[in-house]
């Protein structure tokens, strides 16, 4: 992202926006295994803490089907399982950098983690700011969609319901202002109010992870934003270590099969997706949405499984297959 920013305003052309919309579809992707595994890992799928991750999960799911129609819609493509993120490792692009994002159970380390990928630029509650956020790449690409003004064509781009939201064909330069508003706010927040978010009632995500740090719901006071208000309970979660680089090292049998059943589930999700964008279209997208379901079983069987020797549990590695 870095190397994208560095060029100058003026040659930030067609070629420009496809190459900045394929760092998009890298970081998007990057933030949903670590969330899965948070959201797997939680006992009571009912509780507070559970409801904020699995609806920002949808979020994301929903932001990687915008910024993969985006490409489309300037005649490029795609690369989904080819930009498959390594855990751990930085985030995609050298955004929050210093950052490195893994897969574990639900700890208050693992939110932190989530707090800096989603951290606004400034943010009204508490956090460190980095250099370069998901929020301020999201600024220059839609600066370059208005310099470029390219035209849009809606052949290959996909619709479709994820979560609250509605995936639709991009086709004019409001639709691309709209889509990612849609991201920055639903991400980091208003640069008003951290309550806002793109008409919900949800706190945006750097918030709402702040809620489940702290324990406590976000509330305006006479000292501005604090993380003050009525109880967020941080709830049971399996113990799943964190994955190691290189994946779990000679698990027994059993436990391979599950990995390898899940790393094989991930792949066709990832074929799908790709295909999905390609000229698979909905059925194609029906196909990545079923797998994606799939997953949760062999995760969770992992979930339970403990590592010899400690008291921690495996998880899975989001490896995909070649």
């Amino acid at each position: 992202m870095a190397r994208l920013l560095a060029v100058p305003e003026a040659g930030r052309g067609l070629d420009w926006l496809r190459s900045a919309l394929q760092v998009a579809v890298e970081l998007e992707l990057s933030t949903i295994p670590p969330y899965l595994c948070g959201w797997w890992s939680v006992g009571d799928r009912g509780s507070h803490a559970a409801r904020l991750i699995r609806r920002i999960i949808d979020d994301e799911m929903y932001h990687l089907g915008v910024v993969c129609n985006l490409l489309v819609a300037v005649g490029g493509q795609p690369r989904i399982k080819a930009a498959a993120p390594t855990y751990p490792g930085p985030l995609p692009g050298g955004v929050r950098d210093g950052v490195t994002v893994y897969l574990s159970g639900l700890t208050k380390s693992l939110v932190h983690m989530m707090m800096a990928i989603e951290a606004p630029e400034e943010p009204l509650a508490l956090s460190d700011s980095a250099s370069h956020t998901v929020g301020s790449f999201y600024a220059a690409m839609l600066d370059g969609f208005r310099s470029v003004n390219p035209q849009l064509s809606a052949r290959g781009q996909l619709k479709a319901h994820i979560g609250s939201d509605e995936l639709r064909p991009v086709e004019t330069l409001l639709d691309v202002e709209r889509a990612i508003d849609i991201i920055r706010e639903q991400g980091e927040g208003t640069s008003s109010s951290p309550a806002d978010s793109f008409a919900d009632d949800h706190p945006a995500h750097y918030y709402a992870f702040g809620e489940i740090y702290h324990g406590r719901e976000l509330r305006q006071t006479a000292e501005g934003w604090t993380f003050t208000g009525a109880p967020v309970p941080f709830p049971d979660a399996r113990p799943m270590a964190r994955v190691p680089a290189g994946g779990w090292s000679r698990p027994a049998a059993p436990v391979q099969q599950l990995l390898d059943r899940f790393d094989s589930t991930y792949t066709a999700l990832l074929d799908s997706l790709d295909a999905a964008w390609g000229d698979g279209g909905p059925r194609a997208l029906g196909a990545a949405v079923h797998a994606m379901r799939s997953l949760e079983e062999p995760a969770v069987r992992l979930m339970e499984t403990q590592i010899p020797g400690t008291r921690s549990t495996y998880g899975p590695q989001f490896h995909p297959l070649s």
